[in-house]
């Protein structure tokens, strides 16, 4: 019996479109004045000693800056870059630049697992703070106080079972209690090799193939596991 539900964010509770075209810009237009204005924030420049050793050790803070430029172009998941996007995120969403989107049939069906006790995690490359602040700042209000937990890449990496593996032991349940919800198969594989069960969502302009896991449209579609 499924008693938990650990999702992805990126093409699966929200748009594709909504990371790489909005938020992905909104932190390279600024993240060189935001570095500049900060670097002195021990949160900060915390984040930047871990960027540099991250890219090898050297380099001065302009430098870096070109880095961190480079990693968002090409989409690296280097765990202080996804920092520092989410302290600049945070300044966009209090400034009303912009508001996390969300699937309405991810709402409808996330609300409805949540009412029957199921217990809500979401895991995303993005850093947990970041997570926070889209669930937090969307057309259907604060979604935050649903979910029970947020996972990042501190916990392993997305394509690797013992990611999966650590976080069922951090929820507390065997992983064939769990399902993960993704739009990427590797990650899907990564999760079902550790035990977990899997759904894929094929939401508009996804061609690849899911292998043996389930496929739905959108939420609406995954199996009614709150009977």
């Amino acid at each position: 019996m499924i008693k938990a539900i650990l999702t992805d964010i990126e093409g699966t509770t929200s748009s594709l479109s909504f990371v790489k075209d909005v938020l992905f810009p909104y932190a390279a237009e600024r993240l060189p004045d935001f570095v500049r204005a900060h670097r002195d924030d021990p949160q900060v420049t915390q984040l930047l000693e871990d960027a540099r050793a991250a890219a090898g050790g050297s380099g001065d803070d302009e430098a870096l800056i070109r880095q961190l430029l480079d990693w968002i172009a090409t989409d690296r998941k280097i765990t202080p870059l996804k920092a520092l996007q989410g302290l600049i995120w945070e300044e966009g969403y209090a400034r009303g630049d912009f508001r996390g989107h969300i699937y309405p049939d991810a709402v409808r069906r996330l609300r409805a697992w949540h009412g029957a006790g199921l217990r809500l995690y979401v895991y995303s490359s993005g850093s947990v703070h970041a997570q926070k602040l889209l669930f937090g700042h969307t057309d259907y209000g604060d979604l935050t106080p649903i979910f029970s937990g947020f996972f990042d890449t501190r916990i392993g990496v997305k394509r690797e079972p013992e990611s999966y593996g650590a976080i069922a032991s951090e929820i507390g349940l065997p992983p064939g209690e769990i399902l993960f919800l993704s739009d990427i198969r590797e990650e899907l594989d990564a999760a079902s090799d550790a035990g977990m069960a899997t759904t894929a969502l094929r939401r508009e302009g996804v061609t690849w193939h899911f292998g043996d896991h389930p496929v739905v449209e959108n939420f609406d579609g995954v199996r009614r596991i709150e009977d």
